[in-house]
């Protein structure tokens, strides 16, 4: 049982790393401890601070202003003699790793990928039946402009730190081969290494127009916090190649947004102006659905009212964009709440289809429990 420090009430959803009961963070009672502090410091990963001069930084959409060859958020961007470069010193190199994954991957899409359902074939796909025997190139990248304290891929952090290993625009290239049919950018976030990802995908499709594969989708898992030029480029190369645009809409309200991922509230419009803008794509394509969103159903902070306010904005956008609801196991910081209970996810559908949405999804049923 967790306690919040402002109202008093007791819970086995509240937080004591947080402090605060998301009602009370609502009304802007901050939480009792500087967590992305804590976080950012125990991997010496850059502390987002405001500043008048500097370099703009507008490669995502964090909006860093740097200077005396200080570091971005992410650790990958920095300045140097009044530009901005990639800490690498090589625009063909980021922080990270691939590696094949075999269709049908663990994928926050699943539930529409074409190597999944067959969804588009011929064009996007090989078979009604899933690509069996085929491959995804996951690229993780070792970066990131939030800073979740839930996160589940938290070893980014680590790369970030040490700015190994790296990962060149050549390498992804040659990872092309008969037996890929797709490549996947997350992390981290693809969002602070968008032009090495764009260029490497426009390469890897012509690699796989060469060597003959019928279809090469271009995939991103993201938190969107793009810069909205390079996204809508993400989006139109996904278009084309049949891929998909996954967006994690990790909450409503910026007060939630900030204990949990550390941003404020200029941030988070950015990313709801992007999921708008990707969305304006969906009528070009109609299958595979280019844009799917999803949601972490964190026990206590994204609550009936955090999936209520989400799931109007997207069936306000469009009702046949699919939305996948995901079960949180506690990981990274945030270790003191249990798995999301069944009760929640099935709230979250209920909510979400009453609100308009066609296509609602739960994912990682597995961790579902009744803690709650």
């Amino acid at each position: 049982m967790g306690k919040c420090l402002n109202c008093g009430i007791s819970s086995s959803t509240i937080s004591d790393v947080i402090g605060v009961c998301v009602n009370c963070l609502r009304k802007g009672i901050r939480s009792t401890r500087d967590l992305h502090l804590e976080s950012r410091t125990l991997f010496k990963l850059p502390i987002y601070i405001e500043q008048a001069e500097g370099i703009h930084c507008s490669v995502c959409g964090r909006g860093c202003i740097l200077r005396n060859e200080r570091k971005g958020y992410c650790n990958y961007r920095m300045e140097s003699k009044g530009i901005i470069k990639p800490s690498t010193g090589m625009n063909f190199d980021a922080i990270g790793f691939y590696y094949y994954d075999p269709h049908p991957t663990n994928c926050v899409a699943s539930p529409v990928c074409p190597a999944a359902t067959g969804r588009g074939y011929p064009e996007y796909a090989l078979s009604t039946k899933g690509e069996y025997g085929y491959y995804n190139i996951a690229v993780f990248y070792g970066g990131c402009n939030l800073d979740c304290l839930y996160c589940q891929n938290w070893e980014y952090r680590e790369m970030a730190r040490n700015s190994n290993p790296r990962l060149s625009v050549d390498a992804l290239v040659n990872a092309v081969s008969e037996k890929t049919t797709c490549v996947c950018y997350f992390g981290g976030d693809p969002g602070p290494f968008a032009p090495h990802a764009l260029l490497a995908s426009k390469k890897m499709r012509s690699k796989a127009k060469s060597i003959g594969l019928k279809v090469f989708r271009i995939c991103w898992e993201t938190n969107g916090l793009w810069n909205p030029s390079l996204l809508e480029e993400a989006t139109k190369i996904s278009l084309i190649s049949g891929g998909i645009v996954k967006i994690d809409f990790k909450a409503w309200s910026p007060e939630v947004y900030k204990v949990l991922c550390d941003i404020e509230e200029k941030h988070v419009n950015i990313i709801r102006n992007n999921i708008k803008l990707v969305s304006k794509y969906m009528q070009k394509r109609k299958e595979p659905p280019l844009l799917v969103i999803s949601t972490l159903l964190v026990p206590g902070y994204i609550d009936e009212y955090e999936i209520d306010q989400m799931t109007k904005f997207i069936a306000e956008l469009n009702s046949e964009i699919p939305y996948v609801f995901l079960g949180f196991h506690p990981d990274y910081i945030l270790t003191d709440l249990p798995t999301t209970s069944r009760k929640h996810a099935e709230k979250a559908v209920k909510i979400a289809r009453e609100n308009g949405l066609k296509h609602v999804y739960i994912e990682n049923i597995f961790l579902l429990g009744d803690a709650y």
